[in-house]
């Protein structure tokens, strides 16, 4: 039997103050944390322990394609549990946290429908709590706009927005697309509602010297898969203006392609970006009280496993 039966008899689709489609109140497990923390390994085991789905809420696992700089899961880890939210979208055409929303939403209702548990894992903030907050996203600006925001450089872009007073605190302002999206939106926010009931929220909490370790050992494994050579390709295909480009473990090469650094140097410039992006997501996630904070992420899996037996 389903462990929704004795909860949850409706199947009824909820509806948020927009008229939009938003969670049901069933259960569902998110596990959050920094970038090499541990989180896809403590989401397949609990996939495993809970007969749970994996949804990855990662900006760059979207991308097809990029699979060795953005750590995808491997095959045996794809092929261990289901997994959602990877190699969705098209290099060309970028991805937003509100079209994150949308297909992890229907991925959700999916998995509850098969009487399964979704488990939402990842480092990307914006796209988790877009989806356990129910975010309300204002609408995209014009076209015309976007298309001659996007031909500007970063620079002119960040001084529009200084022009117009838009407040830029809390935004990437390395990352243009979300500074355009900011002009866009004359600098307003997500309506951002409660945690809904039946939501364990989990954060993966690592020491560090630790993860700064762990950091290092994820980069040289990459460069042994092959990362140069995949970066290649993909510049080749893409272009170094499409937008997973842009990403860590991508834009460092650039230079070394160019010759202006040599191997030692890519190297140390993409562990010292992955270090600054667990910084940041490390800033996004402690500021939240919902967040239950674990020290070993070898209890997640028991922990779902018993609030889940609650619920």
């Amino acid at each position: 039997m389903s462990i929704y039966n004795n909860c949850y008899g409706s199947r009824r689709r909820y509806m948020n103050a927009d008229g939009l489609s938003s969670l049901p109140p069933k259960p569902l497990v998110a596990i959050v944390g920094e970038t090499a923390s541990g989180k896809t390994a403590a989401a397949i085991a609990t996939a495993k322990r809970v007969d749970g789905e994996v949804i990855s809420a990662d900006s760059w696992a979207v991308y097809r394609g990029f699979d060795i700089g953005t750590a995808k899961p491997d095959a045996a880890e794809r092929g261990a549990v289901p997994f959602h939210g990877i190699d969705i979208a098209d290099p060309r055409d970028g991805f937003s946290a509100a079209a994150f929303k949308s297909a992890a939403q229907a991925a959700i209702r999916a998995i509850h429908d098969r009487g399964r548990v979704p488990i939402i894992v990842g480092g990307s903030g914006l796209y988790v709590d877009a989806v356990l907050y129910d975010f309300s996203f204002l609408p995209a600006g014009p076209a015309e706009q976007r298309q001659r925001l996007n031909a500007l450089p970063l620079g002119d872009v960040l001084r529009l927005a200084g022009e117009r007073g838009i407040d830029l605190a809390g935004i990437d302002t390395r990352n243009k697309r979300r500074v355009i999206r900011a002009i866009e939106t004359g600098g307003q926010r997500p309506v951002k509602r409660h945690l809904p009931a039946g939501v364990l929220y989990v954060g993966i909490r690592m020491p560090h010297q630790q993860l700064y370790e762990r950091i290092v050992q994820r980069v040289d494994a990459m460069l042994q898969a092959g990362l140069e050579r995949e970066v290649r390709a993909l510049a080749d295909q893409y272009g170094w203006n499409a937008e997973p480009m842009k990403g860590i473990g991508y834009r460092e090469w650039r230079e070394y392609f160019d010759g202006a650094f040599g191997l030692p140097q890519t190297r140390e410039r993409i562990i010292a970006a992955t270090n600054q992006l667990a910084k940041r997501q490390r800033t996004w996630f402690k500021r939240n009280p919902d967040i239950q904070w674990i020290d070993d992420p070898n209890t997640i899996p028991e922990l779902a496993a018993q609030f889940l037996s609650h619920q």
